[in-house]
């Protein structure tokens, strides 16, 4: 079997305009860039929250994830085979493909990565509008490819900053990210075995601007959640504990969908463990210990993030 993917309930596009999400994706690749490009080699080696992986394994995932986008893009049979080659290793094709990159020297893992994303970059903008194209789940059109891409290269990015003790200045593309979680509300719930609630949810975020609310669902929903859009894109990503986040949900199915938010496909992630004090955003009459799933270590990273448009079969996740 082979790894999960992001999903979204069927039938919904994700991005219209493919251009904007790629410049968005350039943005945030030349963000995380920034962030590696001047570091020593022992730095490449500093242990980040995903067990087992550096920061060389980070930006390796990357590289090799851009890698095969730019297959799926360019040349379906290469990339067919290397959906054999995960068939092959489902349980460590991800680690084994990150681990033969992080043993790179630094300077050549960062200019590969460089010329991977680059070339990607172009093939998505060549790409003939409505084109679908191969993935490790259901095919997806250039938007959904860059969007994919993105969600992943903020959250391995997000790993990295935290490795290095980087507080990131939030950007407005974290609206690309948000939009994944809320429409993966479904998935969390079936991943758990759990029937999904009946009717959407009121997702209001606050923007990292300042100036713009992102909304999601009917206003007049019984059940909501509030809150900014960087804590919920940190939730969705597994990042950050819920507790550690300023996070507010009405409704107990909404509350619930709080603990166990994924914008990935795949088995349940264990998340990060709770940095603060417990319970210090939990919501005024929520039992103690009631917010707590994801304490059993950061979660490791999986195999490449795709934004399939319809769909929940198996692919890739971040």
């Amino acid at each position: 079997m082979l790894p999960t993917h992001t999903v979204v309930p069927g039938g919904e596009r994700i991005v219209s305009d493919a251009s904007s999400v790629i410049d968005d994706l350039g943005r945030e690749s030349e963000e995380l860039d920034r962030l590696v490009a001047g570091l020593g080699e022992t730095r490449w080696a500093l242990a980040t929250p995903a067990p087992g992986w550096t920061v060389a394994h980070q930006i390796a995932h990357l590289a090799w994830t851009d890698r095969a986008a730019l297959l799926a893009v360019t040349d379906t049979e290469a990339f067919a085979a290397e959906v054999q080659k995960a068939l092959g290793s489902p349980g460590t094709w991800v680690d084994e493909a990150a681990a033969e990159g992080a043993a790179l020297p630094p300077a050549r893992l960062l200019a590969e990565w460089r010329e991977g994303r680059a070339a990607l970059d172009r093939a998505l903008r060549a790409a003939p509008s409505g084109t679908r194209f191969p993935w490790y789940g259901p095919p997806m059109s250039a938007a959904s490819m860059a969007t994919g891409r993105l969600m992943e290269t903020w959250a391995h990015g997000q790993d990295v900053a935290d490795t290095l003790g980087v507080v990131r200045t939030p950007t407005d593309r974290l609206r690309h990210v948000a939009r994944i979680g809320v429409r993966a509300r479904d998935f969390a719930f079936a991943v758990r075995g759990q029937n999904a609630p009946d009717g959407e949810f009121r997702v209001e975020l606050l923007a990292p601007s300042g100036n713009d609310v992102w909304t999601y669902g009917p206003e007049d929903a019984a059940q909501r959640v509030t809150g900014p859009a960087l804590d919920f894109c940190l939730l969705v990503t597994q990042r950050a504990h819920r507790a550690d986040l300023a996070l507010r949900a009405e409704g107990p199915d909404a509350d619930r969908w709080l603990d166990i938010a994924q914008a990935f496909a795949g088995p349940p992630g264990t998340g990060r463990p709770p940095k603060g004090e417990p319970g210090r955003n939990r919501p005024p009459g929520a039992e103690p210990g009631a917010h707590r799933p994801f304490e059993g270590g950061p979660a490791k990273p999986a195999a490449p993030g795709g934004v399939p448009e319809s769909g929940t079969a198996t692919g890739a996740a971040t």
